[in-house]
């Protein structure tokens, strides 16, 4: 069987130029990493440096048969998995707002019959002659729940109903993609077993083969680009009411570029513009921890006291002003929270909940019950197939796949008390070493280290506590301990 033929299927997929079909493939061009044939040399080819004949790279590159099935192998796994996870998330996010909607209008029911109550009640309990004035009252109560409803929880409705028009625009648009790859996927698996023996059908398959993951890669968010550091600065975001040192424990950056920031020691939510001054700020009801988006102008806050006050706060930004919405009361801590299709997941110290947005508790998801803080904040892939924790008991990065499984740990000396994390558009992991003063980013797998982004000798950098990134500015924003500054790299 070795002595037969390559079937003329097989060879002309693989020989057969793609911008000229009448023609082979002969040459490779170094300088775009391309195959070409001698058209392609002589129109789009005839300035490069260096551009091969594929005859002669035959003993000078030799190709890793067996290892490229392997990959495709893996990748064919990996793209079948995102197809699944991504249809099971259109459904999980239209039920999502659907519940999210009924909810929120059964919250404002009940706020007015609750008023109508109180009313009821001021009216049983005095005289007749206050029954104008207390029906008047009682109007002017509900017509506030009611323009609050309009104002406010509509206009969040609205962007949410936009967000999921989109997501599902767009995963529907992935979905084609992982369709298309991977049946490209499967025909090279298919055709590269049968050319063992031909060395220059072998070497132009791999490199074909290069492409194809490369665009495998992408679609799954594994980016192998590595952050560079091109310089900082600080940005004090202390106001006059801070009663104490900033401790800043979260960060969120808006579509917009506007910035918000939890400040733990004050119980202070702050929203900076995109020249990182503070412009409104609120009050919640204990230490804010974390927090994550949930539509363009609406985010979640983990707030969290030992013993009394557990709960997510929502809050929306409307004219460049924060306004309270409303809560989820929880029956455990709240310490590190993270938003991804309509699925909110909520840190504990030693375990990851899962729960919809109107509250409903959906599972636990992982749980470690070895230390004080061994689940302290977490983030979700872009693509939502897996979850990241940072476990500063065991100094260590935790990747989880959407069930709940451990796939991978990650410890390093540079990431000592990990506790910041988050995840860019991109599926760059970017993770705060507390103790070592570091920002590391680690690989998509959540196996290796990247790069030390920054460092106390070299930047300043003090106790991190949050991180985040601004696809707007291209910039990372780090959050500390004290000091009142926030950090912003400028990255490419």
């Amino acid at each position: 069987m070795k002595e037969w033929p390559v079937s003329k299927q097989v060879e002309e997929f693989l020989l057969k130029c793609e911008a000229h079909k009448d023609e082979q493939i002969e040459m490779l061009c170094d300088d775009h990493s391309q195959l070409c044939c001698t058209k392609c040399a002589f129109l789009n080819h005839s300035q490069c440096s260096k551009v091969t004949l594929i005859s002669e790279m035959i003993n000078t590159q030799p190709t890793d048969i067996l290892g490229l099935l392997v990959e495709l192998e893996t990748f064919l796994g990996e793209i079948k998995s995102l197809q699944i996870s991504q249809e099971l998330s259109v459904q999980s996010l239209q039920g999502a707002y659907k519940e999210h909607k009924a909810f929120v209008k059964k919250q404002m029911l009940v706020d007015i019959n609750t008023t109508i109550d109180e009313c009821g009640n001021s009216f049983v309990s005095t005289s007749g002659k206050n029954e104008p004035y207390l029906k008047e009252e009682m109007c002017w109560s509900v017509l506030s729940i009611l323009n609050e409803f309009d104002n406010i929880t509509v206009k969040v409705l609205n962007e949410m109903k936009d967000e999921v028009i989109s997501i599902k625009g767009s995963i529907k648009s992935s979905i084609d993609k992982c369709t298309g790859l991977h049946n490209d996927l499967s025909l090279f698996h298919e055709f590269v077993q049968k050319i063992r023996d031909n060395k220059e059908l072998c070497l132009i398959a791999s490199i074909k083969c290069k492409h194809i993951i490369q665009q495998a890669s992408a679609l799954l968010g594994k980016s192998g680009k590595v952050f560079y550091v091109q310089g900082h600065y600080e940005h004090n975001v202390r106001i006059a009411s801070d009663s104490d040192s900033c401790v800043n424990t979260g960060i969120c950056v808006l579509p917009d570029g506007q910035v918000l920031v939890a400040d733990w020691s004050n119980k202070t939510v702050k929203l900076l513009n995109q020249q990182y001054q503070v412009v409104s700020h609120c009050s919640v009801t204990a230490e804010p921890r974390e927090m994550c988006q949930i539509t363009p102008s609406e985010v979640a806050v983990a707030v969290d006291k030992w013993g009394n006050t557990h709960e997510a706060q929502f809050i929306t930004v409307a004219q460049s002003q924060l306004v309270l919405g409303r809560k989820l009361q929880l029956q455990h801590r709240c310490k590190g929270i993270a938003h991804h299709h309509g699925d909110l997941f909520i840190c504990s110290d030693t375990a990851l909940y899962k729960y919809s947005l109107s509250g409903k508790l959906v599972c636990r998801l992982y749980e470690d019950v070895s230390g004080a803080d061994t689940v302290w904040k977490c983030a979700v892939s872009p693509t939502g197939d897996k979850l990241y924790i940072s476990s500063p008991f065991h100094h260590k990065l935790l990747t989880l796949a959407r069930d709940g499984t451990v796939l991978a740990t990650f410890t390093d000396p540079a990431l000592e008390r990990p506790y910041g994390l988050h995840v860019t558009p991109a599926g760059h992991v970017l993770v705060c070493g507390w103790r070592s003063h570091t920002i590391v980013q680690v690989d998509y797998e959540g196996r290796r280290k990247l790069a030390t982004l920054s460092t106390r000798e070299r930047d300043g950098v003090w106790y991190p506590e949050s991180v985040c990134y601004s696809s707007t500015t291209s910039t990372i924003i780090v959050g500390q301990w004290g000091g009142n500054n926030i950090l912003v790299f400028r990255v490419q």
